[in-house]
């Protein structure tokens, strides 16, 4: 019998058809024969606690200018799919959270919801790093511009980041000092309302940000080194880094031996490390990227090894 894939996603018209991790899921659920039912955010709906989505069956292609194909629109009740994968991308407010509100209800159901919807809740990317300091730069969470501007005063050069943000977006490089120190915490505090993360700097940001991508707590044996652009410093490809994958040093292994068991144990089957020289610095579990460019340049088949084991579970 045919398993039943539901992926929730951002619109699939608009995604980079040579990069979108996504799309090499959904070839790999296409080439197993899986029926496959896409739809959107806006588009699932409860009703009498049963959790439904209007959408469409869907198809892809290996075709820069035709990559899907939609049939017909239909409403599904999504306990009906045997996975459901939880891809829409950031940002993660308020929206979302109710989102995984409903998908706690599909998964009570029976279907096996990529990644557990609890789990999406419950790990924010950049928090979710403070239950492994072994593996972690020196770190202060605060909303407290005192506690901030004498962490930077210890440390000298330093990162700050909003928790709530992604592919680079308004994060600040500080060296001490600097004068525009006070308006940079004031703006990501929104003058001492919102915490946020400031991290001691580490210099091998320049061999670039690497991205270790797990399935089920198992590292994927190379890393894509994320090389921040000549004219910046940030290793985020949506902020121009050239990504170049490399085999796992000791340390990545350490690391993600370390992190491994509790993104098992969470129900988080697909998470990407960050990890800059020694240390890991962001958890990616809502809807990690990385697949394309090591499938590319390693000869893998990421997404392969992902359905393998969610086929595993369900049976």
């Amino acid at each position: 019998m045919k398993i039943q894939l539901g992926v929730l996603m951002d619109p699939i018209e608009n995604i980079h058809y040579k990069k979108d991790s996504t799309l090499a899921m959904l070839w790999e659920a296409e080439k197993r024969g899986f029926a496959i039912f896409y739809f959107g955010q806006k588009d699932i709906f409860m009703r009498d606690a049963k959790v439904y989505a209007k959408g469409h069956s869907l198809k892809v292609f290996h075709d820069p200018k035709k990559w899907f194909e939609f049939g017909p629109e239909k409403t599904l009740d999504l306990a009906e799919l045997d996975i459901l994968l939880m891809r829409k991308d950031p940002p993660f407010n308020i929206q979302y959270v109710f989102t995984t509100h409903l998908l706690d209800h599909v998964e009570k159901a029976g279907v096996l919801v990529v990644n557990k919807p609890q789990s999406l809740r419950d790990a924010n990317e950049k928090l979710f790093t403070s239950w492994f300091p072994e593996c972690t730069p020196p770190t202060l969470i605060s909303r407290s511009i005192d506690l901030l501007q004498d962490f930077f005063q210890e440390h000298k050069n330093i990162v700050c980041k909003p928790l709530d943000a992604m592919g680079g977006f308004s994060i600040f490089h500080l060296q001490y000092p600097d004068k525009n120190a006070a308006v940079i915490f004031e703006t990501l505090t929104e003058s001492q309302k919102k915490l946020t993360m400031v991290q001691r700097f580490i210099p091998e940001i320049t061999k670039g940000d690497k991205r270790i991508l797990m399935i089920n707590g198992e590292p994927v044996p190379f890393a894509l080194a994320r090389i921040p652009a000549e004219n910046d410093w940030r290793g985020n490809l949506a902020a121009g880094a050239k990504g170049v994958a490399q085999p796992l040093s000791d340390r990545d292994r350490f690391i993600a031996e370390t992190v491994g068991p509790v993104l098992r144990a969470k129900g988080i089957f697909f998470a990407g490390l960050d990890v800059i020289g020694d240390f890991l610095t962001e958890i990616n579990v809502t809807s990690p990227t990385c697949i394309r460019e090591l499938d590319e340049q390693c000869k893998l088949n990421i997404s392969a090894q992902l359905f393998d084991c969610l086929e595993k579970q369900l049976s």
